[in-house]
């Protein structure tokens, strides 16, 4: 029996409790009376079917056992007073019923109730940190992503949460760049992982540095939490979807002018290239602590020579004019050390055997989740990365530091595909849950955005309707009307939508969202009659004529859980995650120690 089941059911074997037809109210009061006299203190099975409403709530209140699918749950006074509560308050799942008005009222109320009881939690100290970044998940997109998981498992979609909408602190961060009003992910990534905003397009350095010169470098270098985390003997580990050189990732352990320097084929676009380093280079020359731990992702083109057969998946070339196989060299530089390229090998890793391991599963970046089942050698999903790096990175007895990017988040809607950024963002959800059922009570867990795009959701749709279909709207008496709804040409429209970008396209089953940039641009208003909206091909309309989607300027959310997590609050500038991180821990090495000597 889950616990919402038991809060909403006739047995409360947990407490040991028969409970007949109370009210909702009535289950609140006698939940506080039961804990106050221990009628709570064994342990109650959590069942798999509740994991995504209420296990993310369980771990808040401090549980001390790991939270596996039906694995046993310690239920102390404060947990049980707030699952009672969360089991009344959160999504109640997809398929609803619809509501009475008492029921979004008693609801409404249990809200509060659960927020008060919260307030309490967060405290202490972190042993571990896990930064979850979605990369253009912009509040539209999240909420777009809600809807398309509800929907995807039967229900009308609206009353449906994410994983990380369960966490009980958020915040809003401001995004922009020191000379941008619309950031990019370089200078906001930059800025969560070394407390100070910078410019757009340069990677660990304040805005001194002149883009593109590197004569300008030095002294302009400032550390990174990953930096200062494996300077005190903690694990670190990146995870990406995006090439692991591409900008969010390289802001965690590199240095350079500007994001586009991931080889030494780059050299060429900069001024005095010899004063850098390339930042595939700088992740295998790592020079603090014992190097990192974990790096997976997409990007293996610049860690190979540019040779034919350098690509042990289709025998291309790589990038690397130096002659250097920096795969080769990250098995010389530690022991008990693994390079992998495809997912059996992958899936074949030991953690418990594995002390460095670094994962390339594309020349580029890797797949999108929807499309990931095409790759050639197989690709593990961003849940299953996570997994792997979580079991390797917790054997260090002093905790990790653990970054994990759903890159392609960002491709997608640049790409103008909302279904490829929805399904990508749902994939990041997965793996944010599976990080909370791994995690104990002294992980802290944030889940936040670099920034946001210009993606809209729009038109007065009924309650239900498709998110990535077209609209139908109410009629006067509050009910959905029989037809599609129409603008003033005549021509019915989807919710979705870009302010910018290439525009319609309707390449049916296509799972690519980058195919997109093989057609011609088609920007403005299309006939839909006859579109199918809702395919995994179709690219939603825009209307400025622009060779790819932009970034938006508008704040993202900051998710917290665990130890910490009550510093995460109101409007924040974006760099104030990092000093949270470095709060939270309570052990962070002086700045001045770190050298940049490579």
């Amino acid at each position: 029996m889950t616990l919402q089941d038991c809060a909403l059911s006739k047995v409360w074997s947990g407490c040991g409790v028969v409970v007949s037809r109370l009210s909702i109210s009535g289950l609140i009061i006698l939940s506080l009376v039961l804990c106050q006299v221990g009628g709570c203190s064994g342990e109650q099975a959590l069942s798999s079917q509740r994991k995504m409403n209420d296990t993310s709530l369980a771990y808040a209140c401090g549980s001390t056992t790991k939270q596996a699918e039906d694995h046993p749950v310690k239920i102390d006074k404060s947990l049980c007073v707030v699952t009672a509560l969360a089991a009344l308050s959160t999504s109640g799942g997809v398929n609803a019923d619809t509501k009475t008005a008492q029921q979004w009222y008693e609801d409404g109320a249990n809200a509060v109730a659960h927020s008060y009881e919260q307030q309490r939690l967060g405290r202490g100290k972190a042993k571990n940190i896990i930064l979850f970044v979605g990369d253009g998940m912009g509040v539209s997109t999240v909420t777009a992503a809600r809807i398309l998981e509800g929907q995807q498992r039967g229900g009308h979609g609206e009353e449906n949460l994410l994983s990380f909408e369960h966490f009980p602190y958020t915040a809003l961060a401001k995004t922009y760049n020191t000379n941008q009003q619309t950031p990019d992910s370089a200078g906001t990534m930059t800025a969560m992982m070394s407390g100070i905003k910078t410019k757009a397009g340069v990677i660990g350095v304040d805005s001194t540095v002149i883009r593109g010169d590197c004569a300008t470098l030095e002294g302009a270098q400032v550390a990174t939490f990953l930096e200062e985390a494996e300077a005190l003997g903690l694990s670190t580990g990146i995870i990406s979807t995006a090439r692991i050189t591409h900008a969010t990732p390289a802001a965690t352990y590199a240095h350079t002018i500007d994001r586009n320097y991931e080889d030494d084929r780059d050299a060429s676009k900069f001024a005095n290239p010899e004063l850098c380093q390339d930042i595939a280079s700088q992740l295998i020359a790592f020079p603090y602590g014992d190097g990192l731990e974990v790096a997976l992702g997409g990007g293996r083109r610049s860690f190979l020579k540019r040779e034919e057969g350098a690509d042990p998946e289709d025998g291309g070339k790589g990038e690397r004019q130096d002659g250097r196989d920096l795969t080769q060299e990250w098995l010389n530089k530690y022991d008990r050390s693994a390079y992998v390229w495809n997912k059996a090998q992958f899936d074949a890793i030991d953690a418990d055997d594995t002390e460095h391991l670094l994962g390339l599963f594309n020349m580029s970046h890797m797949r999108y989740e929807a499309d990931r089942g095409n790759d050639v050698g197989g690709e593990p999903s961003l849940t299953e990365m996570t997994e792997k790096s979580i079991n390797i990175l917790s054997k260090n007895r002093k905790g990790y530091f653990l970054m994990v990017e759903a890159g392609r988040i960002d491709h997608g809607h640049h790409a103008g595909s909302a279904y490829n950024a929805l399904t990508d963002t749902i994939e990041f959800s997965n793996a944010v849950q599976k990080a909370v059922d791994m995690v104990g009570d002294d992980t802290l867990i944030i889940v936040t955005a670099d920034h946001s795009h210009v993606f809209t959701i729009a038109g007065y749709p009924t309650r239900g309707n498709p998110i990535l279909g077209k609209v139908v709207q109410n009629d006067a008496s509050g009910e959905p009307e029989n037809s599609l709804a129409l603008d003033n040409d005549g021509l019915p429209y989807t919710t979705l939508g870009y302010m910018n970008g290439l525009g319609f396209a309707d390449l049916q089953g296509e799972t690519n969202a980058d195919a997109r940039y093989d057609e011609t641009a088609d920007p403005g208003r299309m006939d839909l009659n006859g579109v199918d909206t809702e395919s995994t091909g179709y690219h939603q309309e825009s209307l400025v004529n622009l060779g790819s989607e932009t970034h938006a300027a508008e704040d993202v959310v900051i998710y917290a859980t665990g130890p910490g997590s009550h510093l995460v609050h109101g409007v924040m500038e974006q760099n104030v995650i990092y000093h949270i991180m470095r709060k939270a821990t309570g052990r962070m090495l002086p700045r001045r120690k770190l050298s940049f000597e490579r």
